[in-house]
């Protein structure tokens, strides 16, 4: 993971915007969240560094994690975000795929 480009990673969120995408997210060992299903409708990048992610989904949900550091698109066209904090370690995940996630 390189450490976010505002640009590239907003732009890389709203390529999910119009279409089903599966969720991914975690927050160290307080939340936990996998192939949760949604349609989104929008989708924001906010903040100077670390960042804040929103979607909003079906119309009527959202979906926000802050705290993001760093990302990556991997070769499935998925969008992974994750906050790491002064030592390296990761505290947040946000992932974003077109397929579900391996179990």
């Amino acid at each position: 993971m390189i450490p976010i480009d505002k640009i590239s990673a907003e732009r890389a969120l709203q390529a999910f915007v119009g279409s089903d995408a599966y969720i991914h997210s975690e927050a160290t060992s307080f939340t936990f969240v996998r192939n949760f299903k949604v349609n989104v409708t929008h989708a924001f990048l906010a903040g100077d560094g670390p960042y804040r992610a929103a979607l909003r989904f079906d119309g009527h949900g959202w979906l926000r994690t802050e705290a993001l550091t760093h990302y990556e698109q991997d070769g499935n066209g998925r969008l992974l975000l994750a906050g790491f904090d002064d030592r390296g370690r990761m505290n947040v995940a946000f992932h974003l795929g077109k397929e579900p996630f391996p179990e």
